[in-house]
């Protein structure tokens, strides 16, 4: 049995705490050792940045003028399978907090164990969404159970580096934005608890956005209350002094810039607009977290989506966010004026920026046609059979491609071939030949039969797990059904593909698996490197895919943009020859560019105002 929820309220947060935390507020006024201070954070996730170049970033981060880093914890980058933790490579937070503390920079961590973040499951993993009947964010038993059980793995990791133990973290979250999603505040206490049984002495808070029902269904009692916005700090600032009497203002998230959906333009901020915010935070006394102060990759398949209600809107594989530093690197004029702007209030003197990466020059390669996309996806993956479509959670998989298959008997003349339960998006094929792509829900196609049976292929592509909204959790693949007109497809053989999870020698097999045919599948490029550099990679031609760089994949490509090229950071890139593998779906381009520079589409500007 795991602790017993309840929402009574404890002191969590007071200087009595075992040892004490750094930051404390006894009189509504922030202080770090006894003396008044403001966090002057900028969010850098550790998941999205390679981690050859986290000391890079954080640099830069701290050349801003900022004092603190803060960041996400992904439950599912680091228990991708039950049981499976992984903490090295990317997945190496603790040292990344090491990096943080030898730039000089405080640490905030904010561990879920839901996080948002536009990542794929708002962090959950899908092993743990999938389970039938599970509740996600809420004090429902089994769904406790597995956070506890996944805490008594992480806390302990952050506890030992907390300031009190000579550590960065001076500052832990607890759940997120939960106001937004639920008012379980029995579950959000459940979340604190569990923080301090596993260790956690330092400032604990929680973060919602600045309106009254985000309020009462994310805050708790004697645990401090922050905002997350984008506009209109002032406002924010007096409502929560108005509910939270003695406590000082902080802004846990300030929205200087947002994310991007495929399909959509690509999302700026003005830089007044966004340093006239940023001194309305600073002017009305707060404290403050730049979001994102370098935004980073959705490497792999780990970006996320929204829903608007009717349709999946699936985000980009960059994570720029139009943030001061740029996802390569570069510091863009947003951070010179917030730089400006901080060392004025604290009165330091600024922090020398590290040298700007190397580029590759640019130029364009010749894609080699490899492996057929059917006959390729099909050789690659042993099928499972069943008499009805499986999920990706039955499936045992969390993203990439399910290629479906069947053979149904199809009576002469045109007839309607339908799906039900379709999450995301499915390109139909009757014997080999494309017959149309369905992208929602429930679609349909029309089809020409013969009185005979065909091979019927539908490969259905996971393009993101919701991470915002009621709808978190939802499952993937053919949810419903397959008819021919009302007769359901039944006799299945699914091929799991989980692209994120191939080897490089699995990459290359795949790429080799059939023989050209058809003008979609693998193909390869070559370029030779004299040294690590960066570079953006380009599809011109392309219409849809995925791309890796010396067996590791960067991500999605889309002709329907805003987002042009792939970033491909230095550390991937090796002195000698580099291999470029995509696996295109729809149609091949004639060329592969290395560019020199970002290219993430046609602009439009974003402000959330909460209106």
């Amino acid at each position: 049995m795991g602790r017993p929820v309840t929402d009574e309220a404890v002191s969590l947060s007071s200087p009595a705490a075992a040892g004490g935390p750094l930051l404390t507020h006894p009189h509504g006024e922030l202080l770090r050792g006894g003396r008044p201070h403001r966090v002057l954070a900028g969010s850098l996730h550790y998941f999205r940045v390679h981690p050859g170049q986290w000391a890079d970033r954080l640099a830069r981060l701290a050349a801003m003028g900022l004092n603190t880093v803060d960041t996400y914890v992904p439950w599912n980058f680091h228990e991708r399978t039950r049981g499976r933790f992984r903490f090295d490579g990317s997945s190496d937070m603790e040292r990344f907090l090491a990096l943080a503390q030898e730039t000089g920079l405080d640490v905030i961590v904010r561990p879920g164990p839901y996080i948002c973040a536009e990542w794929d499951n708002g962090g959950l993993p899908a092993w743990l969404t999938g389970l039938p009947g599970m509740r996600p964010r809420s004090s429902y038993r089994p769904f406790l159970d597995e956070v506890e059980r996944w805490f008594d793995e992480l806390l302990p990791r952050v506890a030992a580096a907390q300031a009190g133990r000579g550590g960065p973290v001076v500052a832990v979250q607890v759940e997120n934005e939960f106001g937004s999603y639920g008012d379980d505040g029995a579950y959000v206490a459940w979340v604190r608890d569990a923080l301090v049984e596993h260790g956690i002495t330092e400032l604990l808070y929680t973060a919602d956005g600045p309106t009254e029902l985000m309020l009462d269904g994310g805050t708790l009692p004697g645990v401090l209350a922050t905002a997350t916005l984008g506009s209109h700090g002032a406002d924010a600032a007096a409502l929560l002094r108005a509910r939270r009497d003695g406590e000082p203002f902080v802004c846990a998230e300030f929205w200087n810039g947002w994310f991007d959906h495929w399909g959509e333009k690509h999302h700026v901020r003005a830089v007044t607009g966004a340093d006239g915010a940023l001194g309305e935070i600073l002017d009305a006394g707060g404290s403050v977290s730049v979001y994102m102060a370098h935004g980073g990759t959705n490497f792999g398949l780990w970006a996320g989506a929204n829903h608007d209600g009717t349709a999946l809107q699936p985000t980009v594989t960059s994570y720029d966010s139009d943030a001061p530093v740029a996802e390569h690197g570069a510091p863009r004029a947003k951070f010179f004026a917030m730089r400006d702007r901080l060392l004025a209030l604290t009165g330091e003197a600024g922090r020398p920026l590290p040298a700007a990466a190397p580029l590759l020059a640019p130029r364009s390669l010749e894609p080699v046609p490899g492996a057929a996309l059917l006959d390729a996806l099909a050789a690659v993956s042993a099928p499972v059979a069943s008499p009805h479509p499986l999920t990706f959670e039955e499936l045992r998989q969390a993203s990439g491609l399910v290629l479906y298959r069947a053979h149904p008997l199809l009576p002469r003349g045109t007839h309607e071939l339908a799906v039900d339960g379709l999450h995301d998006r499915a390109q139909v094929f009757v014997d080999g030949a494309p017959l149309g792509v369905l992208d929602r829900e429930s679609g349909s196609l029309a089809v020409e039969g013969a009185g005979a049976r065909v091979r019927l292929d539908l490969l259905v592509e996971n393009q993101g797990r919701i991470n915002y909204g009621p709808l978190l959790g939802q499952g993937k693949g053919i949810l419903g059904s397959v008819r021919i007109d009302r007769r359901l497809v039944q006799g299945w053989r699914m091929h799991p593909l989980p692209l994120d999870e191939w080897t490089p020698d699995a990459l290359r097999r795949a790429a080799a698996a059939a023989a050209p045919a058809g003008g979609s599948g693998f193909a390869t490029a070559h370029f030779t490197a004299e040294e690590a550099a960066d570079t953006f990679l380009a599809f011109p031609g392309f219409a849809k895919g995925f791309a890796w760089i010396n067996g590791e994949l960067l991500g999605r490509y889309w002709e329907i943009g805003p987002q042009v090229t792939l970033y491909v950071p230095a550390p991937l890139v090796v002195p000698g020859r580099n291999t470029v593998t995509v696996l295109e779906l729809e149609r091949f381009g004639d060329r592969v560019d290395l560019r020199d520079r970002p290219e993430l589409g046609p602009t439009e500007e974003y402000v959330e105002t909460f209106s």
